[in-house]
């Protein structure tokens, strides 16, 4: 197949779908740079990124190599193994297309969400593709249709957690012109109050340990971090302007208060959730919105003139 015409279709499927690449990246769950260079003739797209593609945009994947079904199924097959298949390969047929209506998001994000909730409860380890299928109500052939292999799924899930969390803060912070309350907004954020955010942590904490030991997961990590960081240290630098903050140095400020938040945010989940007043050892998440709170107006909150 040539490239430059599977990459002119993914673009009309692109369009149709009526989004930006960035988020049409984020839907089929790829760094944006890796669809770009796919796009722009540099890189060659996978076999199952084409699965995803076509499932996100209701699209054949036959369509999208511009071949018989058959030649398509040829295309499904290889995605279980993570090879692009040639004319000389003979492959499996693919496994059913998953059936209308298709889980919200499309089938790709489903398993990405499943993938990313039986992490916070069971930890990646335990977590097996025949689990995620039970969760997904389809088969392991369709998991791996997808995500040929457990690196590329932990891969996913970590972008999807990194662009879940990235959003939530834009949402949350949208419209708040005051630094102070914006700063406050994020660590509400991060404070592990309810069930969901929780599990938030408790998957952030298990990706943690994965990036000490996958260099792709530690990319990801280092990448999520910058942006996290930078994120802080931008309210920090607006507060200086505004005379909120003392003007710190606001990239030391933000590290100093993102690894508080990290450290503190260890200790809730290492603590048993008890009723109020149970009296319970250990951190509690109010005990760390305290801690949070007070470090932030001894650090940096700018004293009251007169």
């Amino acid at each position: 197949m040539q490239q430059d015409e599977v990459a002119a279709r993914v673009r009309q499927v692109i369009d149709a779908a009526g989004v930006s690449a960035r988020e049409f990246a984020r839907r089929i769950v790829i760094d944006p740079s890796k669809l770009s260079r796919s796009l722009n003739g540099t890189r060659r797209f996978t076999a199952a990124e084409l699965a995803r593609i076509a499932d996100i945009g209701g699209v054949d994947v036959g369509r999208l190599i511009g071949t018989t079904a058959g030649a398509a199924g040829t295309a499904a097959g290889s995605a279980a193994t993570g090879a692009v298949s040639t004319p000389s390969t003979v492959r499996p047929p693919s496994p059913p297309r998953p059936p209308s209506p298709s889980p919200e998001g499309g089938r790709p994000l489903q398993i990405v969400r499943e993938t990313v909730r039986l992490i916070a409860e069971r930890g990646f380890h335990a977590v097996r593709v025949a689990d995620i299928a039970a969760a997904c109500h389809t088969s392991t052939a369709a998991i791996h249709y997808h995500f040929p292999g457990r690196d590329e799924l932990l891969e996913a899930a970590v972008r999807w957690c990194m662009d879940e969390d990235t959003r939530r803060r834009a949402d949350a912070t949208a419209g708040t012109r005051h630094a102070g309350d914006e700063l406050r907004l994020l660590i509400d954020l991060q404070t592990p109050r309810t069930e969901r955010q929780r599990r938030q942590w408790c998957v952030w904490l298990d990706l943690w340990a994965e990036a000490a030991r996958s260099t792709t997961v530690g990319r990801l990590h280092v990448e999520y971090y910058r942006q996290w960081r930078g994120t802080v240290a931008d309210v920090i630098r607006r507060g200086v302007e505004q005379g909120v903050f003392r003007p710190v140095d606001a990239d030391g400020a933000a590290l100093a208060l993102t690894a508080l938040i990290d450290g503190l945010a260890s200790q809730v989940l290492a603590t048993e959730p008890g009723p109020p007043g149970s009296g319970l050892p250990g951190t509690d998440a109010a005990a760390m919105h305290d801690a949070l709170i007070a470090h932030v107006d001894a650090c940096l909150t700018a004293p009251a003139a007169g």
